[in-house]
């Protein structure tokens, strides 16, 4: 369909209802929108000592910033792209309306040099996002155009700091420029990680809190490929206060155990977890927030206590809302199973403006995706709006998939291969040769992109897209 035609259709209609009607994040009802300017450029960082060129961001010197919305308020962004390449930018977790996803083709044409899109929603959901492009996806992602969406409860836990922390890696040479950001080796297998790890772009960030106060970290995995394996210490090896509060933007309804060298916490690529911590109460003391390399906790990032001690308590928290997501039916629920594994052929995709790469590795019930452009590409599965289903996720490979679906959040329910406690979600992990299945309420009409969100898996044909009718 070429762009004349796509804007006469109902899905550029869609985009002109949603725009129309939007009202500027954190504005009261009824007030005019003020959109937020957001500029995709070229920037410079020095994540070594000299600044790394060619990094790709919302400003010219600095990381993509946290963006916080409020949770039933309408949000605007006016994307603009300065970039000679096509882009387009993706709400991940965020349940949108279809034609504010971002992804190019199925439900906006790419955002081409010099170009605006309006992005306008209303975030139903509190919790952690995050926001990146859907267009020369590893290109851009790969250069630093990754950043944490904050959607704010309505009501304030209570927290006396709010830290959101952005991991991940580059591929720098020892003169801070970009190597080769992928290898086809990488890409037919674990994919390609970089070799500087980075918290918000640094590799010692600090960040202070209220000696004895309550925080909330945020940690968001916005890597091309990297799974960190979290491990949090305390100063002199003491007990932390604090547990595991959500998961990928959703209250856990019973909150996990911190996690340590000994049990690591597991974030693939796309997935965030939200902690609550009490701050040590001696000022300067540290919480160390690590990834395990092996046996070696290697430092991602320090929270450090500041002022006067101050005598808060975990039981002061308000506990967190649940979302308000549809509950499936699971005595009525549809079954279909999805098979995530090798291509059979090694034909290269046609991605159109958006980036290819050279091979095809991989594929969605050994069909790999033939392009973002490709026409005559069907739905892997059609949902009747309203119904609940039940989808089997199997992983025939060796390798981890963090599948990642949009527009729909899912429950995730047993597996083959580890003791799961049902939660919500957008992403879920597959480890080797395991099974997960997952339930959802198919309430969100649209064609919503499926993919792996480890980016070379993803391009080389782990993709496709299931459709809400």
């Amino acid at each position: 369909m070429d762009r004349r035609a796509f804007l006469l259709t109902g899905a550029a209609a869609s985009v002109g209802t949603v725009a129309g009607g939007a009202i500027g994040a954190g504005l009261a009802l009824g007030s005019a929108p003020k959109p937020l300017e957001l500029k995709i450029q070229h920037a410079q960082y020095p994540v070594l000592e000299t600044p790394t060129q060619n990094m790709v961001s919302l400003s010219p010197d600095a990381p993509p910033p946290v963006l916080r919305l409020r949770q039933g308020q309408p949000f605007a962004a006016n994307v603009t792209n300065s970039l000679p390449d096509a882009t387009a930018m993706h709400w991940h977790g965020i349940r949108v309306p279809n034609a504010m996803d971002g992804v190019p083709y199925l439900t906006q044409f790419p955002i081409t040099g010099g170009e605006t899109f309006h992005y306008a929603f209303t975030p139903k959901d509190a919790g952690t996002y995050w926001y990146h492009p859907h267009c020369m996806t590893m290109e851009q992602m790969a250069r630093g155009l990754t950043g944490v969406l904050v959607v704010e409860e309505e009501d304030p836990p209570g927290f006396d700091a709010d830290i959101a922390v952005n991991l991940r890696d580059f591929r720098l040479k020892d003169d801070g420029q970009f190597r080769e950001l992928y290898t086809k080796k990488g890409a037919a297998r674990a994919g390609t990680k970089g070799n500087v790890l980075t918290a918000n772009w640094k590799q010692a960030l600090i960040e202070d809190a209220p000696a004895g106060g309550l925080v909330r970290l945020r940690l968001a995995a916005t890597d091309t490929t990297r799974h960190y394996k979290i491990a949090l210490s305390g100063p002199g090896g003491q007990a932390l206060e604090g547990q595991v509060i959500a998961w990928d933007g959703h209250p856990l309804e019973t909150p996990q155990a911190l996690p340590h060298a000994k049990a690591p916490m597991t974030l693939a690529p796309g997935q965030r977890a939200d902690l609550a911590l009490k701050m040590p109460a001696g000022e300067g003391q540290e919480i160390v927030v690590a990834t395990m390399l092996g046996y070696r906790e290697h430092p991602l990032a320090r929270l450090r206590s500041i002022g006067a001690a101050q005598t808060r308590d975990l039981a002061e928290l308000h506990p967190l809302r649940p979302n308000p997501i549809s509950v499936p039916d699971l005595t009525k629920a549809e079954r279909h199973e999805f098979v995530f594994g090798w291509a059979p052929s090694g034909d290269a995709p046609r991605n159109g403006l958006c980036g290819s790469m050279p091979f095809t590795f991989w594929s969605i019930n050994r069909i790999p995706w033939a392009g973002d452009a490709a026409e005559g590409t069907g739905p892997l599965l059609t949902m009747d709006l309203g119904k609940s289903y039940i989808l089997r996720f199997r992983n025939e490979s060796p390798n981890q998939h963090p599948i990642h679906l949009h527009g729909l959040t899912f429950r995730v329910l047993r597996s083959n291969k580890r003791s799961i406690t049902p939660h919500w979600t957008d992403t879920v992990l597959l480890g080797k040769n395991e099974t997960v299945e997952i339930a959802l309420v198919a309430d969100n009409p649209g064609d919503w992109a499926f993919h792996c969100h480890v980016i070379e898996h993803q391009k080389t044909g782990l993709t496709g897209y299931l459709r809400v009718g």
